[in-house]
């Protein structure tokens, strides 16, 4: 069976892998009838390669063949940057728990069982990529305005994409694992992995997640689960902290001094004077002394006011002017 020509104006690019031809050639005549660009592979070696040179828009997968089985072509294709987001249809003879379970552990999308009817297989086609259609619109969305975002799958933790941002930071922060030279690797870092594992239980619990912050010097990570609603698909919305950019921020918010700012700064983390005094290598007295003029200046009477007056302002000029981390560098 002669392959076509690549062209993409020629509709969805799907890729069929499965070491039968028989089974490549009713699958092939059927989707290429129904407006589809069909690729085909006969192993997993070779669906990696055609992956990678083309990066289909969906992938029918045979889950047994000989050599590299379905399931570890799907690890690798989630391990790739470039394809990790292709959704994979598994198709297999396997109905047992264990192998349904095999196949959305190894990151499939969703599965058919052999023999395969045709129309199924169109209509989970047609929906995964509508599904897919929306999700990259998102994902362009969240990139192009500079947000820090990634997803994960619950269920093993795996992180299955993350906007620019996000990797940037993830990679600062987690240098010795979860990125390798600027590419996602498929290990989650251990830190991330518990703080997963806890949220999925909070969740269960009808709790509350907590907060996961990771502190590096005077900068910190802060990782908040943004949407759990999908039991696919976590949204992880992703915040940098920096202590001096914070400060700077509150001297230019208020007409602050340094020392102003400095001492507002750890009022706002829930300090007292005895505590900022120790960080500030200055007494309690002198501390007291910067808080009234930081009082006078802000126009309040409590630590509390100067502390939420402080927060809603800061917020504020985040959302206007992007994280105060980015406008620091």
């Amino acid at each position: 069976m002669a392959l076509k020509p690549f062209d993409r104006r020629a509709g969805h690019i799907v890729l069929i892998v499965d070491d039968v031809p028989e089974n490549l050639a009713v699958l092939h005549d059927a989707l290429d009838e129904s407006g589809y660009t069909v690729l085909v592979a006969n192993s997993g070696a070779a669906a990696l390669e055609r992956a990678s040179d083309v990066v289909p828009d969906i992938i029918l997968l045979d889950a047994v063949m000989p050599g590299m089985d379905g399931f570890e072509v799907c690890r690798r294709l989630r391990a790739q940057i470039a394809t990790r987001s292709i959704p994979v249809i598994f198709m297999t003879g396997l109905t047992e728990t264990e192998h349904v379970l095999a196949a959305f552990d190894a990151g499939g999308t969703d599965y058919v069982s052999k023999p395969v009817r045709q129309s199924e297989v169109i209509a989970r086609i047609s929906a995964h990529l509508q599904t897919a259609r929306l999700m990259n619109q998102a994902r362009s969305a969240l990139d192009a305005f500079g947000n820090a975002v990634l997803a994960v799958t619950p269920h093993n933790g795996r992180i299955v994409w993350q906007t620019p941002l996000a990797r940037q930071w993830m990679q600062h922060y987690f240098s010795e694992a979860g990125t390798v030279d600027g590419r996602d690797n498929a290990d989650t870092p251990a830190a991330l992995a518990g703080w997963f594992a806890a949220t999925a239980q909070a969740r269960a619990a009808g709790q509350e997640p907590a907060q996961l912050t990771i502190t590096q010097g005077a900068t910190r990570l802060i990782f908040h689960a943004a949407d759990t609603s999908d039991h696919e698909q976590w949204m992880i919305v992703l915040r940098e902290e920096s202590d001096t950019a914070q400060v700077q921020a509150l001297m230019a918010l208020f007409r602050l001094t340094q020392r102003e700012s400095e001492v507002l700064h750890w009022v706002i983390k829930g300090k007292t004077n005895k505590d900022i005094g120790d960080i500030l290598g200055t007494s309690p007295r002198t501390v007291n002394k910067h808080l009234e003029h930081v009082f006078v200046k802000l126009g309040v009477e409590t630590r509390t006011a100067a502390a939420s007056l402080a927060m809603n302002r800061v917020r504020g000029a985040m959302q206007e002017g992007g994280t105060l981390a980015a406008a620091d560098a």
